[in-house]
């Protein structure tokens, strides 16, 4: 069963996805090959739920480390693909079905007395070797000063790119960047099939929140991924071997991200650390490592639990009513 917020609707079986990892180094993002989706993904992620985990979050922020949380929303659902939107009624029109697996990335944290709110929302075809390349990314950033909102959506010749911003320098414009890997898509990758994850030489664009809090434009930079076992410190807490997927920039040579998830399907996430230099615009900007580490997980139709009596749903996450 195929899952969309609300009903269920039936797909194959069997799907193919991701990029088989190349034992020679690339220089540009590697050519999708097939890999099959194991035999439990339909039980877990069509069961007509999502799945929910909250994080403690450590984040760097004006040269700073402050406390916050995240939570990580996987879910299912059918994708238009000549709107890219959520489709209404798939039925209506199969052709434009294209099933994907979204994560809304939530994050939540302080800076002195102004709260920060950041979700970035990323839609990648379950079947990679059909369509090899996310079709959308969105993020919203809010804070008491402002807002600014950042899109990308695939076209025929590469990525349409919709900013809005409240900064003079950075106003609203609308600009294109080639066809290739993203890294807020690296989430989703890892959820499908981690073997298909690139590795050695890549090119990545930089996550589009990284992007926004530095005032950085988007675009391909150079990059080595690899893949290894987690340090003992991120390891499951049932004892689930663990895995860390890294990525170093060449360009910016202090600016590492990694993501540390269980090997076993359904490589639930654990965490993430990423270090860069940070405070662009004050006097000393310094390398801080922001560090995420998973609460609670739970998997749950959620856009069915908003009365009031629902808000105990929160307490099975660790999160503040």
């Amino acid at each position: 069963m195929f899952m969309r917020s609300g009903s269920l609707l039936l797909i194959p079986a069997v799907l193919l996805i991701g990029a088989q990892c190349s034992s020679t180094p690339n220089t540009d993002t590697p050519p999708a090959q097939a890999a099959p989706l194991p035999p439990e993904f339909g039980s877990y992620w069509f069961q007509g739920k999502a799945e929910l985990t909250s994080y403690d979050l450590t984040q760097a922020r004006y040269g700073e480390l402050h406390k916050g949380e995240a939570v990580l929303v996987f879910v299912t659902e059918d994708f238009s693909r000549k709107k890219q939107v959520k489709l209404d009624n798939p039925a209506a029109n199969p052709a434009d079905r294209l099933p994907v697996l979204k994560l809304n990335f939530n994050k939540k944290f302080n800076t002195g007395v102004y709260p920060y709110s950041i979700v970035t929302s990323t839609f990648t075809p379950l079947d990679l070797a059909k369509d090899p390349h996310t079709p959308k990314v969105s993020l919203s950033v809010q804070e008491w000063c402002g807002h600014v909102f950042t899109q990308l959506n695939l076209g025929p010749k590469g990525y349409n790119i919709s900013q809005k911003s409240y900064f003079e320098s950075e106003g609203d414009n609308e600009t294109k960047l080639e066809t290739t890997l993203l890294e807020d898509e690296l989430w989703n990758r890892i959820r499908l099939n981690p073997t298909g994850l690139p590795i050695g030489n890549i090119k990545l664009v930089p996550s589009t929140a990284f992007a926004r809090l530095q005032h950085l434009p988007l675009r391909p930079e150079a990059a080595t991924a690899s893949l290894r076992p987690a340090p003992s410190n991120q390891q499951s807490a049932g004892g689930t071997p663990s895995q860390a997927y890294t990525i170093a920039y060449a360009g910016h040579k202090q600016h590492t991200l990694s993501i540390y998830f269980e090997q076993a399907f359904p490589h639930r996430i654990l965490g993430w650390e990423e270090t860069y230099l940070d405070g662009p615009g004050t006097p000393q900007p310094r390398l801080l490592t922001t560090r995420a580490t998973r609460r609670r997980s739970i998997m749950l139709d959620y856009w069915r639990t908003h009365n009031n009596a629902d808000v105990a749903w929160r307490d099975s996450l660790g999160l503040a009513r």
